[in-house]
């Protein structure tokens, strides 16, 4: 909570490091090597990968220079992936701002219909405050949309399976390259019922 409260009352003061100014034309035609996993608009068919199409230029930018980071340093620093860190391996910092200027300008697909969860609408709203666990509307909105100034990812519309995915890597340690380890500490509280029902819920926030 201390750690959520520091960050949050920052926002306004956030600024995430941006190395170029991202072009999204040249983007879009950088992109046909990350067309396979991500789809030829961001829109990942394939649900182990999430649908890069909208975010923030900023967090995919940064998410680009984590993988590298984490590829030159054996993990010590960054986010590690060895898929994406094979295919960042020869971006420049300019690539990485175009590929991320062109994904934000695309259209995120609708998530399939599903049943909305009780637990997951009341984790991702209210939090559970007996067992510690903030809110995830504190940071990623009341729509899932994020704040892009202080590096919170859109969320809404997501696979539930990379939701998922991405949630037990954060509850087990092996990725932690999220701002002052929020993530991180929030999903180590959460079962894998809550993981379950959060990932669903935040699937269908798009529709």
């Amino acid at each position: 909570m201390k750690k959520l409260a520091l960050a949050l009352s920052a926002v306004a003061a956030i600024s995430l490091p941006v190395s170029a100014q991202g072009d999204a034309e040249a983007g879009k035609t950088k992109s046909a090597l990350c067309a396979a996993c991500h789809g030829v608009d961001g829109n990942s068919m394939i649900d182990m990968y999430p649908k890069i199409a909208g975010q923030h230029a900023a967090y995919t930018e940064k998410q680009l220079h984590d993988f590298k980071d984490a590829m030159a340093s054996g993990g010590a620093k960054g986010r590690m992936d060895p898929i994406m860190g094979g295919m960042v391996a020869a971006l420049t910092d300019q690539d990485m701002a175009d590929l991320a200027a062109y994904y934000a300008t695309q259209t995120q697909s609708e998530a399939p219909a599903a049943d909305v969860p009780e637990l997951g609408e009341k984790l991702y709203k209210g939090g559970d405050m007996s067992r510690g666990i903030t809110a995830c509307i504190a940071c990623h909105g009341p729509s899932g949309l994020g704040m892009e100034l202080a590096g919170f990812p859109m969320v809404s519309g997501q696979h539930v399976n990379y939701i998922k995915i991405q949630l037990n890597k954060f509850r087990d340690g092996t990725r932690n390259n999220d701002l002052n380890g929020m993530m991180s500490d929030v999903s180590k509280k959460l079962s894998d019922a809550d993981i379950e029902a959060l990932a669903v819920y935040i699937s269908t926030m798009n529709q």
